[in-house]
């Protein structure tokens, strides 16, 4: 069965649009070739051709004008808004300039990823790039490959989890590491493994996890613990932990910033786990590579400021 996609367009060279359009718009060969940077002979000799495929005369001299016919005339509108359009997409992307840009990035995140990276890059940015905006989404799975293939998302800001597996189509970059600690009310004094075994837990689950990474190592090690509340969100969790005996294991950085709002004390994790590792993942096909690329270097230097103030 013969293939009849683009049949209209199969039978024409596309090179001899702009010969048309050129013609049309300026009404003299001369002035077209000029424009086109041919010679009158090989543009008359593409008229021709042009008028031998779509069967019209397309333009009769009147004068020094060419004049369209009245196919040409229907023709032209749309032939200059293709032209138009595909110049458009075509054309070279213009370097990134960080301080001219008004580029919107889409941003996946989860409250902690933000937490983490947005308040330190937003100070460093309203300098470098004061027009760059964000649009921050959240991640509805880690490392959010879906969402980046399609274009959703220029970025997700993500965490490395235990069963993560590695996708070739994915650029990962690793942001910071941190050790885990654990958040208290006030009245405690002190930590060990069997106080930890024994009190209650707050877990924030951004993708609704059956398991936190706690209770994957201590499952490992021969223990459970109890989770009186698991949430998706680390908004209100310290306030839950400072009027509550609940306990809550997270990352010392974030710890530490959220004893200015809540009432807690920290203490060292009681036993080991690999440390907590934030990510930067991205597309090799984004589509605003200059822009996402920029991002991606600063928020690499970003990490080493954070890390070494630390």
């Amino acid at each position: 069965m013969m293939n009849i996609m683009h049949l209209a367009l199969r039978r024409l060279d596309l090179n001899l649009l702009p010969v048309f359009d050129a013609i049309y718009r300026h009404r003299s060969v001369r002035r077209a070739a000029d424009e086109l940077a041919m010679s009158t002979s090989a543009l008359s000799h593409a008229l021709s051709r042009l008028r031998i495929t779509l069967d019209d005369p397309l333009f009769y001299r009147e004068g020094h004008h060419m004049c369209p016919s009245v196919y040409a005339t229907q023709l032209a509108p749309s032939i200059a808004s293709a032209l138009k359009f595909l110049n458009q997409e075509l054309a070279p992307q213009p370097e990134f300039k960080a301080t001219d840009s008004t580029e919107r990035l889409q941003i996946a995140i989860t409250d902690f990823t933000a937490f983490c990276i947005f308040p330190a890059l937003m100070h460093k940015l309203q300098h470098e790039a004061p027009g760059l905006r964000f649009e921050l989404l959240y991640l509805p799975h880690t490392p959010a490959l879906t969402e980046l293939l399609a274009g959703e998302v220029d970025l997700a800001l993500g965490f490395s989890t235990p069963d993560e597996i590695r996708h070739p189509e994915l650029e990962e970059i690793s942001w910071f590491e941190d050790e885990y600690v654990v958040i208290s009310n006030k009245s405690r004094t002190s930590l060990t493994l069997d106080d930890y075994l024994a009190a209650r837990h707050l877990v924030v689950t951004p993708w609704n996890e059956k398991q936190g990474v706690m209770d994957l190592q201590l499952e490992q090690m021969g223990y459970t613990r109890q989770i009186a509340i698991k949430t998706p969100s680390m908004l209100s969790a310290p306030f839950i932990v400072a009027e509550s005996d609940l306990l809550m294991a997270l990352p010392r950085f974030a710890a530490e910033k959220l004893m200015h709002s809540a009432e807690i004390n920290i203490f060292a994790l009681p036993f080991s786990i690999p440390l907590f590792e934030v990510k930067i993942y991205s597309h090799s096909r984004s589509g605003k590579r200059g822009a996402t690329s920029w991002l991606k270097t600063t928020l690499q230097m970003l990490a080493k400021e954070v890390n070494s103030g630390r």
